[in-house]
């Protein structure tokens, strides 16, 4: 059994970097259907499960303070990227594409929550599951510590979305041969897609990489010392939108162009999902299923609404699907999705995709509140 506060840390590091390490260094196909961050978080809670890391005062210590620290830090600097100029060059039909997948996600978790009767511990879930549906992994770890959902909450919630995740690649890949049909199906006019260069292909060198870790953590250390003047704001909703805050006005800065900061933010995401696994324990399985099951019905909602919006707006099939998938998959694989209709437009899905960094915070907590009002 682990009782070191520091020997815990390691481990958690040496998981995260292990995986992470692996899926970059050997580019393995597993990793397209089942995330590192699953991998991750599935392991630190077998451990935890398995009774390996001890609750005593220390452990419980390093994690409040590291996750604390971590996840404003993180924030800050996965929004640095962002480019809402680049966005809205994107064109009306692609905007207009992105914005319904957004709306018609956020009504089908709705209409889920009222179909099922969640109660409030089920509604916090699927609150922190909606951040990742309209934005990444990073977005329901800061919607999930504003809801105050539990570790195992947090559990469910990344096995619901990485089931149906996987299941909804495969079909969005699948239509792809479809869109000739589809689009004269919807009337669509032909839309010229311009190619975009997204992001910076600077080398994250030393003076970087030190440069932009101090500035994450001094704003991770600014935004817990200004809640704390702001006593009407819960503590952790208000670390969570204040570090979004500051990162998207860095983004209108030179900072942007300094690249390298996604790549610090992903080896937080890593460590956070490490020490979050770290302390679930799951006493039961049998609830899983219709957690599945439920997330795919949202899944289901959504694409009923995407298609009638394609129908009225005369929206093609690339814009849905692409928009789609860029809430639900995130950078991972919407840009691998644009790819298989033109490589030209990889830059598209980059875009989108980047763009839930902010939109999946601020969606999941008023879907995630939503749902809670619904609950009691």
């Amino acid at each position: 059994m682990i009782s070191s506060a520091p020997l815990y840390l390691f481990i958690l590091a040496l998981i995260a970097s292990s995986f992470h390490l692996v899926e970059i260094k050997f580019r393995i196909k597993f990793f397209s259907f089942i995330p590192a961050v699953v991998m991750i978080y599935a392991l630190s809670m077998i451990m935890a499960s398995f009774g390996l890391f001890e609750k005593n005062e220390a452990i419980r210590d390093v994690y409040s303070s590291a996750k604390n620290n971590l996840l404003p830090a993180m924030l800050f600097l996965m929004l640095l990227q962002v480019d809402l100029r680049h966005f809205i060059r994107l064109g009306k039909s692609l905007i207009f594409a992105y914005l319904l997948a957004v709306f018609s996600l956020a009504i089908a978790f709705v209409l889920i929550s009222i179909l099922f009767h969640f109660d409030s511990v089920e509604a916090s879930a699927f609150g922190a599951l909606a951040g990742s549906w309209m934005g990444g992994t990073a977005n329901m770890i800061a919607v999930g510590s504003a809801l105050g959902i539990s570790n195992e909450a947090y559990g469910y919630a990344l096995i619901v979305d990485s089931v149906n995740y996987t299941l909804w690649v495969i079909l969005l890949l699948f239509f792809v041969p479809f869109a000739p049909l589809f689009n004269r199906w919807s009337r669509s006019k032909s839309t010229k897609f311009q190619e975009l260069e997204v992001g910076c292909s600077c080398t994250l060198g030393p003076k970087r990489y030190w440069f932009l870790l101090l500035l994450a953590l001094g704003v991770s250390l600014f935004v817990q010392i200004f809640v704390e003047f702001l006593p009407w704001v819960e503590k952790t909703t208000g670390v969570v939108v204040f570090a979004t805050f500051l990162g998207i006005l860095g983004s209108f800065t030179k900072l942007r162009e300094m690249g390298g900061s996604s790549k610090i933010a992903t080896t937080m995401l890593y460590l956070l999902i490490a020490l979050i696994g770290s302390q679930a324990f799951f006493e039961s399985f049998e609830t899983l299923g219709v957690y599945v099951f439920a997330g795919f019905l949202i899944l289901v909602f959504h694409a009923l609404i995407m298609v009638l919006g394609a129908k009225l707006l005369k929206l093609d099939l690339f814009s849905i699907a692409v928009a789609s998938l860029a809430n639900i998959g995130g950078v991972a694989s919407a840009p691998l999705l644009a790819a298989a209709y033109d490589k030209s437009l990889v830059g598209v899905g980059v875009l989108m995709a980047v763009m839930g960094y902010i939109i999946g915070t601020f969606g999941g907590l008023l879907v995630g509140n939503i749902l809670r009002g619904l609950a009691q």
